[in-house]
């Protein structure tokens, strides 16, 4: 694969990354012995950025990256998030976290989950809007300064804290979900990331899965399944979202792709400063997920994906957990 660059620090990584969270939770149960293969695959395959965070278990998936990185550390671009954090009585509720003490104290635990000495890229994975975002990336700045993070970023944030964060620390990265069926960086986001030189790692550019279209009905997804309660999923919703994904499979069928290798491929498409991190736990995906890179869509095709409808439903069932 290709390599891009993200920000105007150095990082630079393969175009396709891998996205670890569904390894460990939220998409079905997993197996662990696949996720490591999968993950040693990937690295095979030319991936260097591998995508965690310390709510993915909650914890258990950065172990599960870090042990299957013993002896690899070398050759991968670690990324890990903190900064929401779940009830350990009822893990569904959320609240967010950016207060200076808590930004060390978090990065010291998931340099131990890890089982590393630095992270190569930490984002803050949500704003904490009672905490001045000068305030959480001072303390981010202080860990890159004593070695323990090489790289910042920031996830779901909007461009004014985008900017004041940016301000006390120069971002590598924005994480935003972006893809076929979710463009709303287009709006604002693009813009002003590319005015500063930061990049942007896009997360689901599958759309959840629904992309490929391996899901055909919202019987599909079992309960402990995050897409089972996502609005997009809904059987009011289900029906007028296929027609994007039977749009993805004209395309695909035109270049003897699968419809995640176009998904992923548009994402591509978007600009050098894009890297994708599809998520899967199963090597066969990922292999499908890779061989994306190859995959050029013509003027033609870009032309037809960008008048695609946008899709029914909201991204998420509380959509305060976003656009922070």
């Amino acid at each position: 694969m290709d390599t891009r660059k993200l920000g105007t620090q150095g990082l630079e990584v393969a175009e396709i990354g891998l996205g670890c969270m569904g390894m460990s939770e939220f998409y079905g149960s997993g197996d662990d012995s696949e996720s490591i293969a999968t993950i040693h695959r990937a690295l095979e395959l030319g991936v260097t950025l591998l995508d965690t965070a310390d709510i993915y278990g909650p914890h258990t998936n950065e172990r599960l990256v870090g042990k299957a990185l013993k002896g690899r550390r070398d050759q991968v671009v670690l990324a890990t998030k903190f900064g929401i954090v779940r009830d350990p009585d009822d893990p569904t509720k959320r609240s967010f976290n950016g207060r200076p003490e808590y930004v060390r104290s978090a990065a010291e635990a998931s340099l131990q989950r890890l089982e590393v000495d630095h992270i190569d890229l930490y984002y803050q994975h949500r704003v904490d809007h009672d905490v001045p975002v000068e305030e959480t990336f001072g303390a981010m700045a202080e860990l890159v300064s004593e070695g323990k993070v090489r790289y910042l970023g920031i996830s779901e944030a909007k461009p004014e804290t985008i900017r004041r964060a940016h301000a006390v620390h120069p971002l590598s990265a924005l994480q935003s979900e972006y893809s076929l069926w979710t463009r709303d960086p287009e709006a604002e986001i693009l813009q002003t990331i590319r005015e500063l030189g930061i990049g942007l790692v896009a997360y689901s550019p599958l759309g959840r899965g629904f992309l490929t279209g391996a899901i055909t009905k919202p019987e599909d997804l079992g309960d402990d399944d995050f897409r089972a309660h996502n609005p997009r999923f809904a059987e009011q919703a289900f029906a007028a979202n296929m027609k994007i994904v039977d749009a993805v499979k004209e395309v695909a069928g035109r270049h003897n792709a699968s419809p995640a290798q176009v998904a992923i491929a548009w994402t591509l498409a978007q600009g050098d400063d894009v890297v994708p991190i599809p998520g899967t736990k199963r090597r066969k995906y990922l292999e499908q997920n890779i061989a994306a890179a190859l995959l050029k869509l013509t003027d033609d095709d870009l032309k037809s994906l960008a008048e695609l409808p946008a899709p029914t439903g909201d991204r998420y069932p509380n959509m305060e957990f976003v656009n922070r």
